[in-house]
């Protein structure tokens, strides 16, 4: 069998750049999302409604059980044909809706990744020295205030290593975006390999682009995981 790498990396390159930009785009919108909605759902899990806590629980273990492919497919078929619905049911009128693909595919992540760093995130919040709460409230400051100001920051600092392993996931996992037309890496080279032939080659060339994504970013989150646990 002859390869040709040189040949495949001088046709694929262009485009692959053009899906590096995309990928990139979408982790970052992506897994910033996922934060804040982690957040969130920290917060309302540390809180004491029973109720509020129930459905929490709830939607995460949803989330947490169903395939996040099955999710972009939901996101993006399903959502708008139930907004349709709801539209035509209770206002009487026909209205169309698309959500873009790559759109389905940052909500999908914010939601899904959001549920994972939910729990990861309030195991940090907990972690806190309770000094730091009684410190806050001695200066006069109110629950809240204590909360945002001398809780969140070090949990969130404390949790960088995590993320870091969750961001690359991210990056992985944005070829599950294939599946939903996004022309993100995964299906630029499935195209490219059906209209050339070099199948080899391409797919070589594409799981060495992942390699050079990830790598850099799993030793700066195996770095930053060191440098926090040295005592201070």
């Amino acid at each position: 069998m002859e390869l040709h790498f040189g040949r495949a990396f001088a046709a694929l390159a262009p485009s692959l750049l053009d899906g590096v930009g995309i990928v990139l785009y979408i982790t970052i919108v992506g897994f910033l999302s996922s934060l804040v909605v982690g957040l969130v759902l920290a917060i309302g899990r540390l809180s004491h409604n029973r109720v509020l806590n129930v459905i929490l629980i709830g939607f995460i273990e949803i989330i947490r059980g169903t395939p996040l492919l099955v999710q972009f497919f939901y996101i993006y078929y399903v959502v708008p044909m139930l907004i349709a619905g709801f539209a035509s049911m209770l206002f009487g009128v026909n209205i169309n809706v698309q959500i873009a693909a790559s759109t389905s595919g940052i909500i999908g992540f914010a939601i899904n990744y959001g549920c994972y760093l939910s729990e990861v995130i309030r195991g940090a919040i907990v972690a806190v020295d309770p000094g730091q709460r009684e410190a806050g409230l001695a200066l006069g400051f109110n629950e809240a205030q204590v909360l945002f100001r001398f809780i969140i920051p070090p949990a969130l600092r404390n949790s960088i290593p995590v993320f870091g392993n969750y961001l690359v996931m991210m990056i992985k996992d944005t070829s599950l975006l294939a599946m939903i037309s996004v022309q993100e890496l995964l299906l630029r080279t499935r195209t490219f390999a059906s209209q050339t032939f070099l199948t080899v080659e391409a797919y070589t060339i594409l799981a060495l682009v992942y390699l050079v994504l990830s790598i850099p970013l799993s030793q700066a989150a195996k770095y930053l995981e060191h440098r926090l646990q040295r005592p201070r």
